[in-house]
């Protein structure tokens, strides 16, 4: 080749090599600081103003990768992370962040974002991590994120995603960790999903609920670690196949429908830690081969319908810290040698069938922190080794066989908050402290040591307990004093030593127990006057002293305690006449029964004309004739009469003129659209419209000029001044913004100042209560009632979950569940409770009604602390449950004088869902899914929990009771 071909063959080739060049170099440019600032800028305005995102301002383009939540890649060119996670941010996030085209990490998790996802994620090249968990999206899922080539981490958890999950989530072949749980999917899990071969996390359960069975596919994901797949409605049996996947160290299947027996397969899974596979149906024993699993951390197979042994390879795994096997069919004694690694801190094996004694070596490790064995039948003694595990801090033992002293300590241990030993048969002496120990401050809050045979004095060191608040002694053989210490019981709330041989007088002492609201010290030995000093106990309502050899008169200074609503004084000596003041009138004849020098009730009236002479002495002789007396005391009464007639007269008339007054002083508020003023809402408050009467108010029906049907109530409770802008106005506003199906809407308010009418949608069918109840009583069938559980629990979960701030009922009872003419329910007069005893700035809570409930539905917590919450509206709708389970009122229909509908169906079932059958209502017809019966029989239970702590959350009671619909039908 000559040189100017040479020449011209080499410059070709710098131009083509120059442009190749300058080509490839354009097209690397990254896009501009300003332009990513911009970006930024612009999604920020879709977001609720947020103090963190104060330097995004495009002023300050230039530090872009100093802003808050941004990380730049070396070059500090090009956005490569953005992090605006745990901000609480509202608002929409916009999909021009696809523009950020070389991201990798995108965390938005923890946020309020909603809208939906429908990006297009394949401008996301490079993205590996995207986090949206625990937002507001509602939607179905992206199907664009499968297009991401690079994704290792999509967290899309926590949100309100709907539909099904696509098939084509399959194909994220790169997915190291996929979580799709806490959602509201529906449909069968993907099979495709068992094609995700490098997962190491999958989180699938919480709140979906799937169709089916756990896919057999999910066996070749062989490098999961964690796979969690808890309460997401899953039937069928637990497939072998699992038991491919050795890397695995927590596996969650709790609180499902899954059936069958438990897989010998899972005791391959060698490196598992953690397994619950609890509430479930499970059946048949535990596999030996889960001997296999010694690194087992955590095993939860509570709640199932497992027999057998307990076994003993149990008490030889040797990292086990968790065991709980509660509610089962398990018989046998528990392994003799359970805790022996010294590793155990949680055992929990309560309401199934065990025999034998309780192991010495529980807390061999001292770490053992929950000891729960109620339930069974153990006999022996308690081993002495607990009264120096000081990790203890809840022990239940009760409804047992267990004999023998209690240990020396075991009452003082300085962590323990609950101590249960009820129903047993204990004796000996109660030990007392050592004294080493008396510096130590007891966090003990409750002890029920009731129904044993506990004998001798109770030591004064059992006024070493200053946060006791529950103890309960009674149905023992105490005798000796009640010592003065007791005094020393500052936080005490209930305290029952009831049936017992205590003698000498009642201490003084026992007054400076200011926070008692329950004291029964009846049926015992006890002497002398009932001290003055209870009257210091000013939110005491319950005392009990009967059936003991008390005397002297009954100090008229307990009058003035306003909380005593239930006393009873009976079978004693007292003398002298009761006295006529204060909450004395309150108490019928059955509380002074029994004290036959003790006049002034209806089966012995004091001779009045006798006692009046001595009680009104004429001043200048010292004498009174009867005649005359009986003569003052008649015209006394006429007056009285007439006084009564003439303010009861003023009053119709008041009230007539202040329902009847002209409209324009009544101020209404709409919540919705009506088509009516205030002057037709007032036409409907006439005796004659009367459709129920409550303790918030009387409750008028009425038809409007369009013909649309409502309800009208009229607040009692609140007297004059209690208006509408005097302290209801925002209350009643936030009842008025709830919209949801299952809760009876407030349509408008309509106030003066002397009433308050609240306007509710009207519903055909009444109340449940009057449907069970009532002239229609068995009306509901079978598959309506269970309806109707679901609805109305719906409708308390919103206001539990849902609603901000969250609204606690206060008075969830069947009368206050309404049903439309398609006996739908409708959760009623929520809120109404809290808000009429709501006190405020303006100086208006004296004008407020104390209702705080129904009998027969207040939870068991109230009694001692006079506070409810949200579980107790669960414990209130546990009696509805009940309710509808058995046709019978909550209280009344037992032929037993106190007993209630939670007492009885515990009697009558021994807490064993499998004799439901026992208790349900007799004018159900004969074909009822038992199935369901047990389940809603369980849900019930679990809801009247006599611990608080112990109740489901009214969230997780929806999730049950939707669960318990089953296709099978038995013959019963």
């Amino acid at each position: 080749m000559d040189s100017p071909t040479f020449t011209f063959v080499l410059y070709t080739l710098f131009l083509l090599c120059l442009n190749t060049t300058l080509s490839t170099s354009s097209s690397s440019l990254p896009m501009s600081l300003k332009t990513q600032a911009t970006i930024l800028v612009s999604l920020k305005q879709d977001f609720e103003p947020n103090t963190s995102l104060k330097t995004w301002n495009i002023s300050n383009y230039m530090s872009l990768c100093s802003w808050y939540g941004i990380q730049c890649d070396t070059n500090n060119t090009s956005i490569v992370s953005l992090d605006i996670s745990n901000l609480n941010i509202s608002g929409t996030f916009s999909s021009s962040i696809t523009k950020l085209s070389n991201l990798k990490f995108l965390n938005i998790s923890n946020n309020l974002f909603n809208g939906n996802l429908s990006w297009k994620f394949s401008y996301f090249k490079d993205l590996e991590v995207f986090d949206a968990y625990n937002n507001e999206f509602n939607c179905s899922l992206p199907i664009e994120v499968t297009k991401l080539p690079k994704l290792k981490y999509l967290n899309l958890g926590g949100n309100f995603f709907n539909g099904e999950i696509p098939s084509s989530y399959g194909n994220m072949l790169s997915l190291n960790y996929l979580s799709l749980a806490g959602n509201d999917l529906r449909g069968f899990i993907p099979y495709e999903l068992g094609n995700l071969t490098n997962l190491t996390h999958l989180l699938l359960g919480y709140y979906n609920v799937f169709d089916g069975e756990i896919p057999s596919h999910f066996g070749n994901l062989v490098n999961l670690v964690h796979l969690d797949l808890a309460n997401c409605g899953l039937k069928g049996s637990i497939p072998n196949e699992l038991g491919k996947l050795y890397k695995l160290d927590t596996l969650f299947l709790q609180t499902n429908q899954l059936s069958g027996s438990i897989p010998s397969q899972l005791g391959n899974l060698s490196s598992l830690k953690s397994l619950d596979m609890s509430n479930n149906e499970l059946s048949g024993n535990i596999p030996n081969e889960f001997s296999n699993l010694h690194e087992l951390t955590l095993l939860n197979l509570f709640i199932n319908k497992l027999y057998g042994e307990i076994p003993s390879f149990v008490s030889e795994l040797p990292n086990l810290e968790v065991l709980k096997l509660w509610h089962n069919n398990f018989t046998g004694s528990i392994p003799s040698k359970l805790g022996q690694s010294g590793k155990l801190s949680e055992l929990d094996l309560s309401t199934n069938k065990l025999t034998g004694l309780v192991p010495k070596s529980l807390c061999i490790g001292k770490k053992l922190k929950i000891l729960i064995l109620l339930n069974n039948f153990l006999f022996g003694s308690l081993p002495n080794e607990l009264g120096e595990c000081y990790t203890l801090q809840r022990v239940r033992l009760g409804q047992n066989f267990l004999t023998g002293s209690i240990p020396k300590g075991f009452l003082y241990l300085p962590q323990l908050s609950l101590l249960e030993l009820q129903n047993n048969y204990l004796s000996g002496f109660l030990p007392p402290q050592e004294i080493s120990n008396t510096n130590s401050s007891s966090k003990l809050g409750e002890m029920n040591l009731s129904n044993n045979r506990l004998s001798g004095s109770l030591p004064s060191s059992i006024g070493n307990f200053p946060n006791l608040q529950i103890m309960l002694l009674h149905g023992n053989r105490f005798s000796g004093e009640i010592p003065r210490d007791i005094g020393k019981l500052k936080n005490i709330l209930r305290l029952d030593m009831s049936f017992n041989n205590f003698s000498g007088k009642i201490p003084i002492e026992i007054g400076e127990c200011s926070l008692v609201t329950y004291l029964d010290l009846s049926r015992n030995q006890l002497s002398g006057p009932i001290p003055i000093q209870l009257s210091q106990i000013h939110i005491l309502n319950y005392l009990n002293v009967s059936w003991n050899n008390l005397n002297q008169t009954l100090p008229k200074e307990l009058g003035a305690i306003k909380g005593l609503t239930s006393a009873d004084f009976s079978n004693n000596d007292f003398s002298g006449s009761i006295p006529e003041i204060g909450q004395f009138s309150m108490f019928n004849s059955t509380s002074f029964i029994g004290n036959p020098k003790l006049c002034g009730y209806d089966l012995n009236p004091c001779n009045r004309s006798s006692s009046t002479v001595s009680e009104s002495q004429d001043q200048n002789n010292g004498h009174a004739k009867p005649g005359v007396l009986v003569k003052y005391k008649l015209l006394f009464a006429l007056a009285l009469l007439f006084c009564s007639l003439v303010f009861a007269t003023l009053a119709i008339i008041k009230s007539r003129k202040g329902i009847r007054q002209d409209s324009n002083s009544w101020k209404l508020t709409a919540f919705q659209k009506i088509e009516y003023g205030s002057e037709d809402i007032l036409g409907c408050i006439k005796e004659s419209n009367i459709i129920g009467r409550g303790g918030a108010g009387v409750v008028y029906g009425g038809t409007m000029p369009n013909d649309e049907k409502i309800a009208v109530k009229k607040l009692l409770g609140i007297n004059k001044g209690c208006s509408y802008d005097n302290g209801l106005s925002a209350e009643i506003k936030t009842l008025g913004r709830i919209r949801h199906r299952y809760i009876v809407k407030l349509l408008a308010f309509c106030s003066n100042r002397d009433t308050n009418l609240l306007v509710y949608e009207y519903m055909t069918n009444g109340s449940l209560g009057e449907v069970l109840h009532g002239k229609r009583g068995g009306y509901l069938e079978w598959n309506v009632r269970v309806k109707i559980a679901i609805e109305a629990a719906k409708g308390l979960c919103y206001l539990h979950h849902d609603c901000c701030p969250m609204i606690v009922h206060r008075d969830v009872k069947s009368n206050n569940i309404l049903l439309d003419s398609e006996f739908e329910a409708h959760v009623a007069d929520f809120g109404l409770a809290k808000f009429l005893l709501q006190e405020n700035n303006g100086g208006t809570s004296e004008c407020m009604s104390s209702i705080v409930g129904s009998y027969g539905y207040i939870a068991p917590e109230y009694a001692y602390t006079l506070k409810v919450d949200e579980k107790s509206d669960v414990y209130s709708f546990g009696v509805v449950l009940l309710e509808l389970l058995t046709g019978r009122r909550p209280v009344g229909d037992f032929g037993e004088e106190g007993m209630d509908i939670v007492q009885w169906t515990k009697l009558q079932t021994e807490l064993n869902k499998e004799k439901v059958v026992k208790i349900l209502d007799k004018r159900l017809h004969h074909n009822i899914p038992l199935d369901e019966a047990m389940q809603l029989f369980f849900v019930a239970m679990l809801c009247v929990q006599e611990q608080s702590v112990e109740r489901p959350t009214m969230r997780e009671v929806v999730e049950m009771l939707v669960q318990a619909k089953q296709p099978n039908i038995f013959q019963m």
